[in-house]
């Protein structure tokens, strides 16, 4: 019997020892194959698009807190968007603005001289001028804080490719004929610009799905917005753009550089601005603009509100600069196109929005909330008798208050500077590119799948299929 129980007890110890052995030889191997299958994403080229990565946070975009969790950065808080930037010929950017080249030189040198860009209107859609400057300074800067952008040389090491031509002061000054021509210089440049675009490696190997085109006249580009629409475009508004060739997807809304002073020091309050409604500009308008006639001959007699025509000539920006001031709420109406360069008047004149334009897309309003200093009112709404005055009427100083507070918060988003600084409308513009770039690379990397069956062809522009609507 106690040999019976000896032999059990050895059974049972043997037992324990065998299971010890297995549950430890399985934890090890369990241990080796979890390391093996973990991904280590510092060796992708662009490690910053990672999960996790400060793009998807609002606080690091606006509020000037940065995650610290990406090894690629341009300082110690932020990452940085690797631009790489076509060194097209002056005729294309510089040359425009009457610059002159020295030899062979294809820039101005920034660290000497600042080319001069026209004033008055051109300048609300000059923001192909302000990015161009500031990848040519961030070759040359020392101090890199608060950058979101940086020039590199190799096209393989960037993000996006940037195009530099400035097709809206190549609207301006040279859509129409000259003595002799057949063709515009605005549409022969376009024709040039689309010549070399397709030629290029760059363009080839993405079908120019991570080139960065700028159009933000809404003329601008016309010819040949319908040849590059794979770009992403960097636009005022879609309203003369069908949805597949332009889109809030696909492509990023800029704001217009306001016309009127900012306004420094500004000590005004609900009582002391007098007008209640504020509107000075083009009246008669087609399409969409056609509600800035109605509103006006049902607002034209109101004591409290001011509704009439004006343009830049004869003091015009000084008048809208003081009447924008000494009001309480700007008017914001669809014109020609959804969007107009009064919105941004009044954010720098701390005069809230009122927007009436139904098709309207803002800056940045994948991070920032406009119903925070802004009031939105359909056009259906706004003509019906009483609505409008009886809704910014019941707007009172407490709430107007918290929006004006709000204006001033924000309006450093839509500065254009140079050199560029924190958050002002040139970095903003360059984040609103940086966080397309997850997608852009998603999509080119799904254009690979049957790259290696012949499926993606090196003819550029050509093997893209045109969308359904096109034209």
């Amino acid at each position: 019997m106690s040999k019976m129980v000896l032999t059990y007890k050895s059974l049972f110890c043997w037992f324990l020892m065998t299971s010890a052995l297995l549950m430890s030889s399985w934890f090890f191997l369990l241990r080796s194959t979890w390391l093996t299958h973990s991904v280590d994403f510092g060796f992708l080229p662009n490690s910053k698009l990672r999960y996790g990565s400060p793009l998807a946070s609002e606080s690091s975009i606006i509020g000037g807190v940065s995650s610290n969790r990406n090894p690629r950065k341009c300082d110690s808080n932020k990452p940085i968007l690797k631009v790489f930037m076509y060194d097209l010929p002056p005729e294309f950017h510089f040359s425009l603005l009457d610059w002159k080249s020295v030899g062979k030189s294809v820039w101005p040198d920034v660290s000497t001289e600042v080319p001069h860009y026209p004033g008055g209107l051109n300048l609300q859609h000059s923001i192909e001028y302000w990015l161009t400057m500031d990848l040519l300074n961030s070759e040359i800067s020392k101090n890199l804080s608060g950058r979101v952008a940086k020039r590199v040389r190799n096209s393989r090491e960037a993000d996006v490719v940037f195009v530099p031509f400035f097709s809206s002061i190549c609207y301006n000054r040279h859509s129409k004929l000259k003595p002799g021509q057949k063709k515009s210089t605005n549409v022969l440049l376009q024709e040039k610009l689309v010549s070399f675009l397709i030629a290029q490696k760059e363009w080839k190997r993405s079908s120019g799905k991570d080139h960065i085109v700028l159009a933000h006249h809404p003329n601008s580009l016309l010819e040949a917005r319908m040849k590059l629409w794979p770009a992403m475009f960097v636009l005022s508004d879609f309203g003369r753009y069908p949805p597949t060739v332009a889109n809030v997807e696909k492509d990023v809304i800029a704001p217009y550089m306001h016309v009127v002073r900012s306004y420094v020091d500004d000590s005004s309050d609900f009582g002391s601005r007098a007008t209640l409604l504020y509107f000075q500009g083009s009246i008669y308008r087609k399409d969409g603009g056609r509600i800035r006639q109605e509103l006006y001959y049902m607002l034209k007699n109101e004591t409290d509100v001011h509704f009439s025509f004006g343009t830049v000539q004869n003091d015009g920006i000084k008048q809208a600069t003081n009447g924008m001031r000494a009001s309480k709420f700007c008017l914001n109406i669809a014109g020609d196109t959804p969007s107009s360069n009064r919105l941004f008047d009044a954010i720098a004149s701390h005069c809230v929005p009122v927007i009436i334009s139904d098709e309207i897309e803002l800056p940045y309003e994948d991070v920032l909330d406009y119903s925070e200093f802004c009031v939105f009112v359909r056009t259906s709404d706004s003509l019906k008798e009483g609505f409008l005055l009886n809704l910014v009427r019941n707007i009172g100083r407490e709430e107007w208050t918290r929006m004006w507070s709000r204006l001033k918060e924000i309006e450093h988003f839509y500065e254009f500077r140079y050199p560029s600084q924190v958050n002002d409308a040139v970095q903003m513009i360059w984040q609103a590119i940086f966080r397309k770039v997850p997608a852009i690379k998603r999509q080119i990397n799904k254009d690979m799948r049957f790259s290696q069956t012949g499926g993606l062809s090196e003819s550029g522009l050509q093997s893209i299929t045109v969308p359904r609507n096109f034209g």
